[in-house]
């Protein structure tokens, strides 16, 4: 079984992520001043090279005025849609 983050699953929240940030306006940069990071740090999430927990998971949420919880159902849509193996 290929790890996590090798996973359809894990690119399908990175996309999701990369969707809600653009779906508030925002760029990388101005995403990194809400959430409090550097900017290559929002770009390392949305490629898939580092995971965010829960709780980064929310904060992120808000910095692009959404909820965990849209979030999350975002996320489940994406996944229902991937071809089934």
């Amino acid at each position: 079984m290929l790890k996590s983050i090798y996973r359809a699953e894990n690119r399908e929240v990175c996309a999701q992520l990369r969707a809600m940030r653009e779906a508030a306006g925002m760029t990388q940069s101005e995403l990194s001043e809400k959430f409090g990071r550097f900017q290559s740090f929002v770009s390392t999430v949305e490629r898939g090279l580092v995971r965010l927990d829960v709780v980064q998971t929310r904060e992120w949420c808000m910095a692009c005025g959404t909820t965990l919880t849209a979030f999350a159902q975002a996320v489940e849509a994406r996944i229902e849609a991937l071809p089934k193996s």
